[in-house]
């Protein structure tokens, strides 16, 4: 058994950045990752094309900058060493290969349980070749959860999917349109990582559509920007309408493509509800020029084909998820529901975006209202900004209780 005074689960910038806060105030912390490296979402499960949709200064993580050389969209790889580097300057090493199976809190302090894994996880996770499971208890007052939305990848049970006799991959194992060159695919769901990974098939030469079911708004990275820097001296609905003029007046009225605007302007809705605007990285010229098909839900899929709610049916060699994830922390923190972020999984996918009639949105909150000692770090759907506040407000909430 090892005892310390805060356990964190999740090596991803919440970890990264919670573990570097608490280092600052002197607090001895632990952090338990399921995988063999830190970051694996960012390592393991993205496109080789992503980039930070933020500008570099909304990026950060606590007490450590980008630097000055570092290209303002930062690319994916740039990102992993800056999360490398961070470790290393806070002398941060995560017990690797950890799966959580439970955690309870009994007698002022939290009690977590974590099976030794080994290769990598995602597919399913493999155990040791022991003939019985080894298993680690850690003993802390303080558990900050900081696994992050993006645990485990989520494909919506449509209608003949199993039938389907091509490809069928969720956006986490997409790394690059290349093996694609010449064929059709199908992508669900229009938010980023469809958008970009429409593009990105198109790039390489194949043919690409795209389910586009929800309103969204759709603006370029240079607006996106100047709307938050203008958030600090504006007023929220100017800075919405002003952005959203611009929008239509760059890109003209989409909804003849099948893209509809939202009702209620980009930054309103990402503070009620955590849903993102699409940052275009040239997905709307591809659409308007006939390149990149925007189509509607899907009724039903076929062994080759792909029937849509417009009742068009069209072949596919390949259909990519890009539906988002659901988070796995109910998995090991039971009997604490009232207390976890709800699933982040992409509302244009033929789903149900609802659990218990309840909003699938995440409850904007860094600290348990009513478990003592719990934390959540990177659930308030503020991207690494929101990471960033967590993590300092957490490390200065234990920092009050003195227990060092």
């Amino acid at each position: 058994m090892k005892e310390t005074t805060v356990i964190i689960v999740g090596a991803g910038p919440a970890g990264l950045a919670t573990s570097a806060c608490l280092k600052k105030v002197s607090i001895p912390n632990i952090i338990l990752e399921r995988e063999d490296c830190l970051a694996s979402l960012w390592k393991r499960r993205s496109y080789d094309c992503l980039h930070l949709h933020l500008a570099k200064e909304f990026c950060s993580l606590p007490h450590m900058p980008h630097s000055s050389t570092s290209p303002t969209y930062i690319p994916k790889d740039l990102f992993v060493r800056y999360l490398e580097n961070y470790a290393s300057a806070f002398g941060i090493s995560p017990e690797y290969n950890r799966s959580v199976g439970c955690a309870s809190f009994h007698d002022g302090k939290w009690r977590v349980v974590a099976r030794r894994v080994n290769g990598v996880l995602g597919k399913g996770e493999k155990i040791n070749d022991d003939e019985e499971e080894e298993e680690d208890v850690y003993v802390a007052p303080f558990l900050v959860v900081a696994t992050g939305d993006n645990s485990e990848p989520y494909i919506p049970a449509l209608a003949g999917i199993e039938r389907f006799e091509g490809e069928v991959l969720h956006s986490s194992d997409y790394k690059s349109g290349v093996k694609y060159q010449g064929k059709s695919v199908l992508v669900v769901g229009g938010g980023n990582s469809g958008m970009e990974i429409a593009y990105d098939l198109s790039n390489h030469g194949s043919h690409a559509s795209i389910v586009v079911r929800s309103p969204v708004h759709i603006f370029s990275r240079e607006m996106i920007r100047a709307g938050m820097i203008l958030l600090k001296y504006v007023p929220l609905y100017m800075v919405d309408a002003v952005i959203s003029w611009y929008a239509k007046l760059k890109h003209g009225d989409l909804s003849k493509y099948g893209l509809r605007a939202p009702a209620h302007g980009p930054f309103y809705l990402k503070s009620l509800t955590g849903r993102s605007p699409v940052i275009d990285v040239g997905t709307v010229s591809k659409i308007k020029a006939g390149v990149i098909q925007v189509q509607p839900g899907i009724s039903a899929i076929r062994e080759h084909s792909v029937v849509f709610e417009n009742g068009q049916e069209q072949t596919f060699d390949a259909v990519v998820f890009a539906t988002g994830y659901t988070n796995s922390v109910r998995k090991w923190l039971h009997h604490y529901d009232d207390e976890l972020p709800y699933n982040n999984v992409d509302e244009n996918a033929n789903g149900n975006n609802t659990i218990k009639g309840k909003k699938i949105y995440p409850a904007a909150r860094w600290k348990s209202e009513h478990i003592k000692g719990l934390y959540m770090a990177g659930f308030t759907k503020k991207g690494l900004m929101g990471i960033k506040m967590d993590a300092e407000a957490i490390a200065a909430d234990i920092a009050m209780h003195g227990i060092h």
